[in-house]
């Protein structure tokens, strides 16, 4: 069964990732997809492989930490499919690794950006879409919106900061039928590791952390960010779902 059928989706990072595993699993569940990236060639590369499987996708280069280029994202969407049902909110960046410090000025700025202003930015846009007939907003946040990590203030301060924002958005719009949450996943087996330097043995060290006794994949993410979009989640607002291997139960 469809779970997304005639639903429109927008979703930022989808480039890869995260992001392109969820573009990929919803526009195989029935939704015409938004694919959004600064990449623009990733963005092509993943719409081309929807089309190719017979879903329905649309490609949008954005830089989420342009507040202009958030609002034409999802002018587009309206553009090429007259509505707005879903947004999963999910570029981001590793951002610079120094203590805090350390960290420079610019590092900071960067990642509080893209990972932080950039989910604002997005969610003023698509709540507006959104008012006249509701929808569902899943926004990326990271187990590192709960707990600490060494070297990583502005990563960390950015996704403690998604949690609040999407809580206090939750309570806003509950009432208008918009539902929003944020997923926290461990540390997954993606682009964003080797963008932040990991090599294999550091990716081993990063596996033992999780008492599952692995990185996680990206289609465990997406799969649980399609479970929030359904109609099955809803009474599910306003919500933190981690998933990692139980790295936060340790």
């Amino acid at each position: 069964m469809n779970q997304l059928e005639s639903k429109v989706a927008v979703i930022t990072g989808a480039g890869s990732g995260i992001g392109a595993a969820t573009a990929l699993l919803f526009a195989a569940q029935g939704a015409k997809v938004i694919v959004s990236d600064i990449n623009e060639q990733a963005c092509q590369d993943v719409t081309k492989q929807i089309l190719l499987a017979g879903g329905q996708a649309y490609a949008v280069k954005t830089d989420v930490s342009d507040p202009l280029q958030c609002e034409a994202l999802v002018a587009e969407a309206l553009k090429q499919y007259n509505k707005l049902d879903i947004a999963v909110n999910n570029a981001g960046i590793g951002g610079e690794s120094n203590a805090t410090g350390d960290m420079s000025i610019e590092g900071w700025n960067k990642v509080i950006a893209i990972n932080l202003s950039s989910i604002f930015y997005c969610m003023k846009y698509e709540i507006a879409a959104m008012l006249s007939q509701g929808g569902c907003i899943v926004n990326m946040a990271s187990i590192l919106g709960q707990v600490g990590f060494a070297n990583a203030a502005g990563y960390v301060a950015a996704k403690h900061g998604v949690i609040g924002l999407t809580q206090t958005a939750a309570i806003e719009y509950a009432a208008r039928n918009i539902r929003i949450n944020a997923v926290g996943p461990g540390f997954i087996e993606t682009p964003l590791l080797t963008a932040a330097g990991m090599d294999d043995t550091m990716k081993r060290q990063i596996a033992t952390l999780h008492p599952i006794g692995r990185l996680g994949r990206p289609e465990e993410v997406a799969e649980l960010i399609l479970w929030l979009s359904t109609a099955k989640a809803s009474f599910v607002n306003g919500a933190y779902y981690p998933v990692d291997g139980a790295y936060l139960s340790r």
